[in-house]
Parts: structure tokens; C-alpha cells; sequence
């Protein structure tokens, strides 16, 4: 059984979750009644506006890429879709639910978290499908994520107490 997905699809999921974090980050603000953390999570929206066109880019420039190496055809492209079928990040109807959850800093600031870690560990995974010449794109957006989380996990301390 062939992979159903290839490197273009795989980028396009990384445009959406950077859109879908831009989008968040700008409800975040309207939650936000501290100016600083307005600034901050304003920051964050627009650095994911930069992430998401840095994976169009990406897209733009990519052809139809074979897969990496694999112990048995489709392997790696079974595993991506499990993991996009299972990945909260990909699910709507989930992150709709989560999101109705989010009512103030704290919440919207454990949500923030969680979803750049599940964009760090998405961009791990699919770095080897994207060729070395964009390493170097996603290994940039993988350390600006990082940040995000840092970012957020010490406004988290701030406001936890």
C-alpha cells in the first residue's frame, strides 16, 4: 500500500497549524486584561503568520518528493497519516472543544503550550520528507517555537500564582 500522503501535503498541514496558532493567538488577546501579555500573545500571532509563510514558500518551491527510506513501502506514510489521524492538532471538532474551554490568561496560556508543543514534535517528523534544503527553514521555525513555548510557560508561572 503507497503512502497517501506526500511532502506537499505534509507542508500544507504545516501552514495550517501555523494559521490555526496565528488565529488562536489573536482570540488569546482579546482574553488578555494584562497589556503585557496582550503584547505578548500580538507577538506570537504574528510570528506565526512568518512560520506559516516560510511552509508556503516551502510549498510553493516543492515538487512531488519521494518518500525517505523505509523498511517496507508506504511505512512512512502510514505512520504520518496515523499520527495527522490521531494528532489533536489536526482535529477541529477537538480544538473547537478545547478552545470553548479557554476563558482566561491561564487557560488560553496552557492551550498556547500544549499546541506548540504538538507543532515542535509535527515539524521533528516531518523535517526528513522536506529535503535538506529546507533543514534549515524548519530547523529556524522548530527553535522560534521552542521559544513560543518558553515564552509561555514562563508567563504560565507569572499568572499561576
Amino acid at each position: 500500500m503507497g503512502s497517501l500522503f506526500d511532502a506537499t501535503d505534509i507542508v500544507q498541514f504545516a501552514v495550517r497549524i501555523e494559521e490555526n496558532g496565528a488565529n488562536f493567538y489573536r482570540f488569546a488577546v482579546q482574553l488578555m486584561k494584562d497589556d503585557d501579555a496582550k503584547k505578548i500573545f500580538e507577538k506570537l500571532a504574528d510570528e506565526e503568520v512568518k512560520h506559516g509563510k516560510t511552509f508556503s514558500r516551502i510549498f510553493a518551491a516543492m515538487e512531488k518528493s519521494p518518500p525517505p527510506p523505509e523498511l517496507f513501502e508506504g511505512e512512512y506514510g502510514a505512520y504520518l497519516r496515523n499520527y495527522v489521524d490521531n494528532a489533536v492538532i489536526f482535529k477541529k471538532d477537538v480544538l473547537d472543544k478545547e478552545m470553548a474551554l479557554v476563558k482566561d490568561t491561564v487557560s488560553a496560556l496552557d492551550f498556547g503550550i500544549r499546541r506548540e508543543l504538538d507543532s515542535i514534535t509535527y515539524y521533528h517528523e516531518i523535517k526528513q520528507l522536506l529535503g535538506a534544503g529546507n533543514f534549515d527553514a524548519v530547523d529556524k521555525i522548530i527553535a522560534e517555537e521552542r521559544k513560543h513555548f518558553c515564552i509561555l510557560t514562563d508567563l504560565k508561572a507569572k499568572y499561576s500564582k
